[in-house]
């Protein structure tokens, strides 16, 4: 009933038209561990069609190793960037609830109530 109830909250919506009319053929998923630290692979990731990454790992000041690309930002509700800043406006942003907690987040700021 919670679940339903927060669904009915939610407003309906689309992928953003950008990302519709993308043809997926090349995608990477990059993640936060910092294995890429020293790769200055940037390059090649940003050749890719499709970027997501995975939780709040920094892209700012790290760029020749990780690129600059993200499509996609996914990632816990606590791991979601505070600054609206950190939010490309070319990027959908993906929260992944799957605690009880999580579902609490979302009903908060869908109600602009404190959590």
């Amino acid at each position: 009933d919670k679940l339903k109830n927060l669904l009915e909250l939610l407003p309906e919506h689309d992928l953003p038209e950008d990302l519709k009319l993308k043809h997926c053929k090349r995608c990477v998923v990059v993640g936060s561990g910092g294995i890429l630290h020293g790769s200055e692979l940037g390059h090649l990731l940003n050749q890719f069609d499709i970027v997501i990454r995975l939780n709040d790992a920094p892209v700012q000041g790290y760029t020749d190793h990780v690129g600059n690309k993200t499509t996609i930002r996914m990632t816990y509700p606590e791991g979601a960037p505070l600054s609206e800043h950190e939010y490309p406006p070319a990027s959908l942003f993906v929260a992944v609830l799957f605690k009880s907690v999580d579902f609490n987040w979302l009903q908060a700021i869908l109600k602009n109530e404190t959590l």
